[in-house]
């Protein structure tokens, strides 16, 4: 059995088929450009290319772009098909998906302006050293919710989203660093108010994926799990 039937199943028309698996591979491919945004964002930093960085921040139109393109095939399959039971899930799931998305890609910019500004200012590079590390983090679970959503597998979203409440605690901690800093040096308030700002859209990125993860969830599912705890959405995606 196909990939595409596994995933959404088969239906008297052909081309719905095709509709569906059409907007599920729309919303990979602008998954793959969000994650290529964001390792251009952690690999300026490390090079300390302010150029690479202000690049990355200039090319969120095109995130932008697929998430309309995207949201106007969902509006259209909703229009023409009147989609019912898992395959209306996996059309709500989309756009909702594709909405988290586009908000990365914003986080992904605004940590672009960000690193520009701290590299022309040429901040230590200790100061990165933590976020950089956090950065890695997110960027491996962007990487593994996307591929949840590719394989809608309800048992690894789960265990992406204990993984990202792990990476979670670890910015508090990154936070108290950056404000000891700057008690200690305060020549240093401007980059690290910068890192601190970069750490903070770090942190929204990591909710976004928990949102994709929960809507992977709902997809499979039909069980809303925002605001459960991690152990009831755990004995959700047990039941059959």
């Amino acid at each position: 059995m196909s990939e595409k039937k596994t995933i959404i199943g088969t239906h008297i028309s052909k081309q719905f088929d095709q509709e569906l698996e059409d907007i599920r591979e729309r919303v990979l491919q602008m998954g793959g450009l969000v994650e290529e945004q964001f390792g251009r964002v952690m690999t300026a930093l490390m090079d300390g290319d302010a150029d690479q960085a202000a690049l990355v921040a200039a090319e969120d139109y095109k995130i932008n772009q697929f998430e309309m393109e995207i949201d106007e095939e969902c509006v259209l399959i909703l229009a023409r098909r009147q989609p019912t039971a898992s395959d209306l899930r996996l059309v709500v799931a989309v756009t909702k998906c594709i909405r988290d998305l586009e908000r990365i890609g914003d986080e992904t910019e605004r940590m672009a302006r960000m690193i520009q500004n701290s590299i022309e200012i040429e901040s230590p590079e200790n100061y990165y050293k933590g976020f950089l590390a956090a950065g890695e983090s997110i960027r491996k679970l962007l990487q593994s919710t996307l591929d949840c959503f590719a394989r809608m597998d309800v048992m690894s979203a789960v265990k992406q989203m204990r993984e990202a409440y792990i990476i979670d605690r670890e910015f508090h901690s990154m936070t108290k660093q950056l404000v000891d800093r700057m008690k200690k040096d305060p020549e240093s308030i401007t980059s690290a108010l910068d890192m601190m700002w970069a750490t903070r859209c770090l942190e929204k990125v990591g909710d976004h994926c928990v949102n994709i993860l929960e809507n992977v969830v709902y997809s499979v599912k039909g069980q809303d799990v925002r605001h459960q705890h991690l152990d009831e959405v755990e004995e959700t995606v047990k039941q059959s």
